[in-house]
């Protein structure tokens, strides 16, 4: 076989192996997509922060508590700055010279960290009622760090309105339940 045609054959997805090459390369699996990248990144991590610990946390003794620690860890390495209430720029969304005051993670980091988490957790066989990541003291601490956040930035986070579901007739029963009401009368 040429190259020419084994060059075809790949193109085209052939079957057909050329008799020169004995060794068949494993089928890689398909790459993880980015939010599965980031769910075992952050799983590891965790793994890693249990680990870490003296004495080291069996995962299977993970609680909440050990994830809202992990969280505050997390803090030292946050991008976000967060002013304090004795700071003049408090409650200015954009203040016009720098500050003192610390950075941390931003609020809708933690939230998207504790969701894959929270599914990592699950993956990794563990029950949903035991998940120390989706713990009632976990949606707490984050809607705290949402709402002292907003106050340090002077933006209200308000709430996205959900949109309510139009129900809509398709046209051919508008059409006959029309036709059903001038029969009736």
């Amino acid at each position: 076989m040429s190259t020419t045609e084994i060059a075809k054959d790949s193109a085209e997805g052939s079957s057909r192996s050329s008799t020169g090459n004995h060794h068949q390369q494993p089928q890689q699996p398909p790459p993880l997509s980015r939010y599965e990248s980031q769910k075992r990144r952050d799983w590891n991590t965790f793994g890693q922060y249990l680990k870490n610990q003296r004495p080291p946390v069996a995962l299977s003794q993970c609680n909440c508590n050990h994830v809202l620690e992990f969280l505050r860890y997390l803090d030292q390495f946050g991008k976000t700055k967060v002013h304090l209430h004795g700071c003049v720029f408090f409650g200015q969304p954009d203040p016009p010279a720098p500050c003192t005051c610390p950075l941390r993670q931003a609020w809708g980091s933690l939230d998207a960290l504790i969701g894959r988490l929270r599914a990592a957790y699950e993956e990794h066989g563990g029950s949903p009622e035991t998940n120390p990541f989706g713990n009632g003291a976990i949606r707490v601490y984050l809607r705290e760090v949402r709402e002292c956040q907003a106050k340090a930035r002077g933006i209200p986070y308000k709430k996205k309105k959900k949109k309510k579901n139009q129900i809509k007739v398709p046209h051919d029963e508008a059409k006959s339940s029309k036709q059903q009401k001038q029969h009736a009368s």
